[in-house]
């Protein structure tokens, strides 16, 4: 009888246990989903609500005339015009000057408008006002965005660049304020609709962002990489290395030229920088260690997701231990497959000028009314993290300012500001007399300090097409 009650109370606590465990369990399950609830109201909200195949869009679009996007300074580069019927008309104050960067907002959105989607179409109107209109069945205005983006430099780019393909990125690397971003064919966004089939099937990619989504054989503005990659292997000491160069370098039947065969004859290793020497820079390429070539690239955000709201393209690093010299020895001076975006050249370069320190690329920076009375929303300068040591960044520094106090970007010596960066002149083609323009650098003023990165497809040398745009938005900005 006794073990019998003992085997009950067994039983009892067994099955007491196991409720308890299905309790926990479903109040465990019960927190997640809270906690996701919760998440996704806060944080996700407003990426799921401004995703474009979100119905509720449609939505805000019937209740909300699409707010304002304006310049940092307040000038109006998106707005809405709404007629005595009711009409609305989406209004592109500057033309095409910022078509890329600011977007569309008909036939699909781009740019900022796809961007600050969920601003312009929130209104924070005064209460009565939204109430009376309401009553009425009227529409609400929605808030205004206000950007990053400089008038004066953008226009100093979009008129620099003038009639040639390609993009300009100019920002600030404390804060990664993007201030101007140009890319070129353009278009005019007011008639997206009515151009939509030419500009879609032409063979131009007219409605391609080249800023963040070209991609480019980066050439000689890659041999800050590989230039870092030597310094890394030896420990930031460059004393010992010296090259006689004879105008090119052989390996085997493959043989690589300085630009125009030029004879820079005995270099050190900032010299051969400065004077972006491919013979020099190729024969670097054959000592260094491919393993420790393709970590640095990673750390550098190659093959890798970056920091940017806007749609982009991953540049690309693909050399392998498997290759051959030939292979090698072009990857080194920003040739073979390795190809990169205009924006991640402006995002190294502002690491660089920033101590190592890479700032997030910053477009809004803040939600107003439409009356322009009330801050709705700051939006914060982000610090992505470091991509070089102080250090290196300094010594970075001092190789690109020999750039221009005595190499291929002399034409930047300025009494109103300190310039430095690196030029770039990349074959892109089987015809070796074809080649895209680049130059990626900063200047140091009495003004904040200010990151240009140019690419110019099919000009010819960096120093003759890209640094007579990256003077122009210097002088612009430090005048």
């Amino acid at each position: 009888m006794a073990k019998t009650k003992k085997t009950k109370k067994q039983r009892k606590r067994v099955i007491n246990r196991e409720y308890r465990n299905i309790m926990l369990l479903f109040t465990g399950l019960f927190v997640l989903m809270t906690g996701y609830l919760i998440y996704f109201q806060v944080v996700k909200s407003r990426a799921t609500i401004n995703n474009s195949y979100n119905a509720r869009l449609e939505t805000f679009e019937h209740q909300v005339i699409r707010g304002n996007i304006l310049s940092s300074d307040g000038q109006v580069l998106a707005c809405t015009e709404v007629d005595a019927e009711g009409k609305e008309r989406r209004v592109y104050p500057f033309d095409s000057a910022f078509a890329h960067v600011v977007g569309y907002s008909q036939f699909g959105k781009t740019g900022i408008e796809a961007l600050g989607n969920f601003q312009l179409l929130t209104s924070s109107a005064p209460f009565m006002e939204k109430f009376i209109h309401e009553l009425k069945g009227e529409k609400n205005r929605g808030d205004s965005l206000i950007t990053t983006l400089d008038v004066t430099l953008q226009m100093a780019a979009y008129e620099a660049l003038g009639n040639h393909k390609g993009a300009v990125i100019v920002m600030e690397p404390a804060t990664g304020n993007v201030r101007a971003l140009v890319s070129k064919p353009d278009f005019h966004p007011e008639q997206i609709l009515s151009d939509w089939p030419t500009l879609s099937s032409s063979s131009d990619g007219v409605l391609l962002n080249r800023a963040t989504q070209g991609l480019y054989p980066p050439g000689s503005v890659f041999k800050s990489v590989t230039l870092l990659a030597y310094l890394r292997e030896h420990r930031l000491m460059a004393d010992g290395y010296t090259y006689q160069c004879d105008g090119k370098v052989t390996a085997g039947d493959f043989s690589i030229r300085c630009y125009r065969g030029k004879q820079h004859g005995e270099l050190d290793l900032k010299k051969a920088y400065a004077k972006s020497c491919n013979s020099a820079f190729a024969e670097i390429g054959t000592t260094l260690d491919v393993k420790e070539f393709r970590t640095l690239s990673k750390e550098l955000l190659f093959d890798a997701e970056l920091p940017l709201e806007l749609p982009y393209s991953k540049s690309l690093f693909q050399l392998k231990e498997s290759d051959t010299e030939a292979i090698r020895m072009m990857t080194a001076i920003g040739q073979a497959e390795t190809l990169v975006t205009p924006m991640h050249m402006a995002m190294l370069t502002s690491a660089a000028a920033n101590k190592g320190v890479l700032m997030v690329p910053r477009f809004l920076e803040q939600t107003e009314n439409y009356l322009e009375d009330t801050i709705v929303e700051r939006y914060p300068v982000t610090t992505y993290g470091p991509l070089f040591s102080v250090d290196e960044a300094t010594v970075l520094k001092e190789y690109m300012r020999a750039v221009v106090e005595d190499g291929t970007a002399s034409a930047l010596q300025s009494e109103r500001y300190t310039a430095a960066g690196k030029t770039g002149t990349a074959e892109y083609s089987n015809d070796k007399s074809k080649s895209h323009a680049w130059f990626a650098g900063y200047a140091e003023g009495e003004k904040e300090t200010l990151v240009v990165c140019v690419i110019v497809e099919g000009a010819g040398s960096g120093s003759e097409y890209a640094v007579p745009i990256a003077k122009r938005i210097f002088d612009t900005y430090y005048q």
